[in-house]
């Protein structure tokens, strides 16, 4: 059971209840009639990235779904939240690649998914044996990746939020999610 693609979304929920934001996060990203089953971080080897609306084409209500997914959540009015995935796609696709889930408070989304990224890329130049001073700055080592002829692309799908000023549960969700299996 190998999953053959793979698609991205995002979401954000509010609601008095808890449960009931979770599940407006997964309404507003389109997954709310899966089954989800939360997975480790590997993109399977020809695993094929393809746009979030063809990916929910192929998904059946109760279907078991899986997914890497990163959540966060929070009560607190105001307060900043972020939910990010990275992904890491290897040249050669005949190897695996990496996805990587962040949830933070304080952070916006653009820096929430670029440290997704980062740790995806980092996870799988250091599974290919590609050599790098991790106390170098991300976009350092994301050109010496990239040169090193091993890792195709890089990229993060994030989702933040600021709670919702009157206490109401707030939730924010990015996904990576295997529509079908092989």
């Amino acid at each position: 059971m190998v999953p053959t693609k793979l698609f991205f979304t995002k979401g954000v929920g509010v609601h008095k209840d808890r449960l009931a934001s979770f599940e407006m996060a997964l309404r507003n990203a389109g997954i709310e009639k899966c089954n989800l089953v939360y997975v480790s971080s590997i993109m399977p080897p020809n695993c094929k990235i393809i746009p979030k609306e063809d990916g929910l084409k192929l998904l059946s209500p109760g279907q078991i779904t899986f997914c890497v997914m990163a959540r966060m959540e929070t009560s607190e009015p105001n307060r900043l939240l972020s939910a990010a995935i990275g992904v890491a796609v290897p040249k050669d696709t005949n190897n695996y690649g990496y996805l990587s889930e962040h949830h933070s408070f304080g952070e916006k989304g653009d820096v929430a998914g670029e440290y997704a990224e980062d740790l995806a890329a980092t996870m799988l130049a250091t599974t290919l044996g590609v050599e790098f001073d991790s106390s170098k700055a991300w976009e350092e080592r994301e050109q010496i990746y990239k040169a090193s002829g091993h890792i195709f692309k890089t990229s993060h799908y994030a989702q933040s939020a600021e709670g919702n000023k009157d206490g109401m549960w707030t939730t924010v969700i990015a996904a990576a999610v295997f529509p079908e299996m092989g």
